[in-house]
């Protein structure tokens, strides 16, 4: 389980969060960490978080974000949130490291999905853009389906493709989850 002011490292795509408060400390309401990304730094994929509303708020630095087809730069003091199911992707196009206070609500398994997805990268999982190879991945995203999917293809040909790649991953090993990265990978909203 995630504990506030726990660190986690994307060695990857240069992300680092620092949770401020997780599910356990609001109820399943929020989960709130400070995201610092370095000069290029980036998330792996576009996706959608089909049940949560996403808050950012630059605290400083240079964030692009993509929100469906708008673009737009964030710099400190700017706030964007992006609505349940709108598609989105972002990356520090600044000079220096960027700072963004991040909130997600509700938290559902959010964290747990941060602590894998990092903890993967962390133990070299992932490839150059920091995505686990495909079989792993189709076990994560049906395992965290309620918060997280691709923006592209089709959540229906998603599901179609990864009900069956999960099957695979799942028969060789892989978990949406894994003790060394979460101590309470069951837990859903308190």
């Amino acid at each position: 389980m995630a504990r506030s002011e726990e660190v986690l490292h994307h060695p990857v795509t240069g992300e680092r969060v620092v949770w401020r408060q997780v599910a356990a400390d609001t109820g399943g309401q929020l989960l709130q960490g400070d995201l610092y990304a370095e000069p290029g730094g980036f998330v792996a994929a576009a996706h959608v978080h089909p049940k949560q509303e996403e808050r950012f708020e630059v605290i400083s630095g240079r964030l692009r974000l993509r929100i469906a087809d708008e673009e737009r730069v964030l710099t400190a003091g700017d706030v964007a949130v992006i609505p349940a199911g709108h598609p989105h992707v972002w990356w520090n196009d600044g000079e220096d490291d960027v700072h963004v206070l991040g909130e997600f609500r509700p938290a559902l398994r959010t964290e747990v999905f941060f602590e894998t997805f990092f903890g993967l990268a962390t133990d070299g999982k992932t490839n150059r853009k920091g995505l686990p190879n495909p079989l792993r991945l189709a076990v994560m995203m049906r395992e965290y389906e309620d918060e997280i999917h691709l923006a592209r293809p089709s959540v229906k040909l998603q599901r179609a493709l990864f009900g069956p790649l999960a099957a695979v991953g799942r028969s060789l090993g892989y978990r949406g989850w894994y003790p060394a990265y979460s101590t309470d990978p069951l837990m859903g909203p308190v």
